[in-house]
Parts: structure tokens; C-alpha cells; sequence
């Protein structure tokens, strides 16, 4: 296996997926790394999930973040996120919405810990979302991977409640 460190970042730069150098503070650097958050928070709320459903659709949407990430550290590549992806979110946010009571209030994160994890994860997808905005301000982007962060704020908010509610 090779060194973790390649000391080829040390004055600023870094490669992009499809071999380009850019700036470590680069926008599109700053979106691909807030998705990295994004999938290290998901990593966290769903190691302390109670329900086996969300375990498991957790684990698929942080596979599909490490292609998303691709997505923007790649350019002049179609991106690997389809409107499939975004599809399957929207099924499962269906899917539990129609088993969740009607909201009366605002909810206040933090009634159990996995519903806790997933709204700090649900903010961090929001962050990337907006970050994605600007980049695509400056640059070309593929779209259906901000749809997809979209539904995913969405779908993190939903599974929230089912870990609190249900």
C-alpha cells in the first residue's frame, strides 16, 4: 500500500478526480469537502440508529456520496449521480411520510440521538447545497447532483422524525 501522505498538496493545490490541479481553497474543493462531511455525519447517525430500515438506506445514500463527490471533482465527465438516485430518495421520503403523524410544531433537534446526528447531517447537505449553488455561479456543474443533495436535506429531516417518532 502506498504512503498516505504524497506531500504534492503542501503549497495549496490539490488533484482533482480527472487529474487537474486546483487550489485547496477553491469553491469546488470547499463543495466536494462539506460532502465529505455530509457522509461522515450520515457515518455517525446511522452507527447509533435504532431501526434496521434506516441503517440500511443510510449505507446506500453514503455509497452514492462517494460518487457524488466524484461527480464534482471530475471535470468534463457525465456524472455518475442520474436522476435514478434522486428518484429513490423521493421513494423513501414517500415511504415514511406517509407513516408520520402531520406536524403540528417546529421540531427541536435533539429528542433522541440518532434524530439529533441526522439533523446535523441534514444541515451539512444543506451547506453543500448552497456551496454547490456558488460554484455553479462560476463554474459548470451537473445539475442533478444539486437536485440530489436537495431531496437529500429532505430525506435526513424525514428520517429524523422516523428515529424520533416511530
Amino acid at each position: 500500500m502506498s504512503k498516505v501522505y504524497t506531500k504534492t498538496g503542501d503549497k495549496g493545490a490539490t488533484s482533482l478526480y480527472t487529474g487537474q490541479r486546483v487550489s485547496k481553497g477553491g469553491i469546488r474543493v470547499e463543495t466536494y469537502g462539506t460532502i465529505d462531511e455530509a457522509q461522515a455525519a450520515l457515518g455517525l447517525a446511522r452507527s447509533v440508529a435504532k431501526k434496521d430500515s434506516v441503517k440500511e438506506e443510510i449505507y446506500q445514500v453514503e455509497r452514492d456520496l462517494w460518487m457524488l463527490m466524484a461527480d464534482v471533482a471530475s471535470l468534463d465527465k457525465e456524472p455518475t449521480i442520474t436522476d435514478e438516485h434522486i428518484a429513490r430518495l423521493e421513494q423513501i421520503i414517500d415511504k415514511y411520510d406517509a407513516e408520520l403523524k402531520p406536524l403540528t410544531k417546529f421540531l427541536i433537534p435533539g429528542d433522541t440521538h440518532a434524530g439529533a446526528c441526522l439533523d446535523v447531517a441534514r444541515t451539512v447537505v444543506r451547506r453543500a447545497e448552497r456551496l454547490f449553488w456558488r460554484l455553479r455561479e462560476e463554474e459548470a456543474v451537473h445539475e442533478v447532483n444539486i437536485r440530489y443533495l436537495n431531496r437529500l436535506s429532505d430525506l435526513c429531516y424525514i428520517w429524523g422524525r422516523v428515529e424520533t417518532e416511530l
